[in-house]
């Protein structure tokens, strides 16, 4: 069976509204206002394959977030296909913090907002150190 990055996405998606028992459904529903103003074309999306998306029209704020999401979706299916569940939630955070990193990095250098930017700082700082309290206990532990 071949996993697409849509198909896993959707697993993990799944996985995580079943596993999250202190959150319903409507806390974790994605919210109208951040869904897309554009239509997203055939063309575009390819089959929802990211490397195949036309990025040409795009500005450079989206561009460098789609390349981040590129290398943390490829990333966080690896981790998360780790046969022991918790090496498979470490390796799959860290790549998931990784995006994080790379989403905050570009709100810094494109973002105008000072809240908005305070905000992506304080996800660097947050995420780096949990990447590699999670890198240390993956090095330990995965065998």
């Amino acid at each position: 069976m071949k996993i697409t990055a849509l198909t896993a996405s959707a697993a993990l998606l799944s996985f995580a509204l079943v596993s999250a028992n202190f959150a319903s459904a409507e806390e974790l529903a994605f919210p109208d206002k951040c869904k897309s103003d554009m239509a997203m074309s055939g063309d575009m999306m390819q089959g929802h394959d990211m490397s195949k998306m036309d990025m040409s029209k795009m500005p450079a704020h989206q561009k460098e977030s789609m390349e981040g999401m590129k290398s943390m979706d490829m990333n966080m299916m690896q981790g998360m296909m780790k046969k022991d569940p918790d090496v498979a939630f470490n390796c799959g955070m860290i790549a998931h913090h990784m995006g994080a990193i790379s989403m905050a990095e570009t709100e810094l250098k494109h973002g105008k907002d000072k809240a908005s930017k305070a905000r992506a700082q304080q996800i660097i700082d947050a995420q780096k150190k949990e990447i590699k309290e999670m890198s240390a206990w993956v090095e330990k532990h995965a065998k």
